[in-house]
């Protein structure tokens, strides 16, 4: 072939890649999107993520699962829980308010009680199915003449006075290296005001009846309510009496008022089966525990104290009323 010959006019040149030509036109590539295999595993929860949705009763259905072949991870069921998952756009504040002088002393008084005492709480339980059948027999009369209710404040004051009779330890306080033992029952009552809590003192509870209790209780409770107890009326008490079941509780540890060695927790009345007679029945059941200062009152007198106190609840007629329930209500 005669490579010298002339081309004729608009022959491409011969330095041009004979390649060019037979390159084929690239085609623009385009990726289509993985597809997530189908299997037994989608849309099935993994164990972590199951026990999170059945307990926030959240369907698997309804949750879109970004593990391998669809399964719903931990991370995608706390997801579906709005208050476990990422904070929502809605701002966060916060506030800050200035404690009362009266919670200021309240923790204090607290505090101290948990530094500076060995306590210890033991329980028991009461069944205050006698209790509730003289109130149910004789509330109406007793409110009628007396112009109180017959409330279970002056049963548990009145048990607690008959139970310190009996263990005068828990009557008592510690006083630089001596214990102070007081012959007098000044029964501090919890009770919650319009400014936090507040521990007003029934005085001489050993010489009221029921109906001087229970006056006291509607006396002080008024004057806590509306903001005219005084610090006297507050102070000087030789035990107290807590009443978280009006609250809902059921059971607590109760914290010594000091300088006092022991409080006696009430709580919430709930029906429970107990055996009697060697039958199960039901029976209106509250629990009771007594925190005590374990440097001056040992373990066999505090048992003995909430036995003693139980005991007198449970038997209301003969230890508290001397077998003389309208003398003793006064009617």
């Amino acid at each position: 072939i005669d490579t010298t010959a002339a081309k004729p006019e608009g022959t491409p040149d011969s330095t041009d890649s004979p390649d060019a030509a037979q390159a084929p036109a690239k085609v623009a590539a385009t990726q289509t999107p993985a597809v997530t295999k189908e299997s037994y595993a989608t849309g099935t929860p993994s164990p972590a993520a199951k026990k999170i949705l059945d307990e926030k009763s959240i369907a698997p259905s309804s949750v879109s699962g970004s593990g391998r072949d669809g399964r719903i991870t931990k991370h995608d069921a706390l997801n579906a829980v709005p208050s476990m998952g990422s904070v929502g756009s809605k701002i966060r504040g916060e506030s800050r308010t200035k404690l009362s002088m009266l919670r200021r002393k309240v923790a204090e008084r607290l505090v101290e009680a948990k530094n500076t005492t060995a306590m210890l709480t033991t329980f028991n339980e009461v069944d205050m199915g006698p209790i509730f059948a003289l109130r149910k027999e004789y509330k109406e009369t007793f409110k009628a003449k007396h112009g109180v209710g017959l409330g279970f404040m002056s049963f548990f004051t009145l048990a607690v006075v008959r139970a310190l009779e009996l263990y005068p330890a828990v009557n008592s306080m510690i006083d630089g290296k001596e214990m102070l033992t007081y012959d007098y029952k000044d029964i501090s009552i919890a009770v919650s005001g319009p400014k936090g809590l507040m521990v007003p003192v029934i005085r001489n509870a050993e010489n009221l009846s029921f109906k001087g209790v229970e006056t006291e209780v509607k006396r002080l409770a008024i004057r806590a309510r509306d903001g005219q107890i005084t610090v006297d009326e507050m102070t000087g008490g030789t035990f107290t009496i807590s009443n978280g079941g009006v609250f809902g509780s059921m059971l607590s540890t109760p914290i010594i008022n000091p300088p006092q060695s022991g409080i006696l927790g009430m709580h919430n009345i709930v029906e429970r089966p107990v055996v009697k007679d060697g039958a199960v029945v039901i029976a209106p059941i509250m629990f009771v525990a007594l925190s005590y200062d374990h440097r001056i009152i040992d373990g066999k007198e505090s048992v003995g104290f909430l036995v003693a106190v139980k005991e007198a609840l449970e038997n209301p007629t003969e230890l508290l009323m001397h077998s003389d329930i309208k003398k003793a209500l006064e009617l």
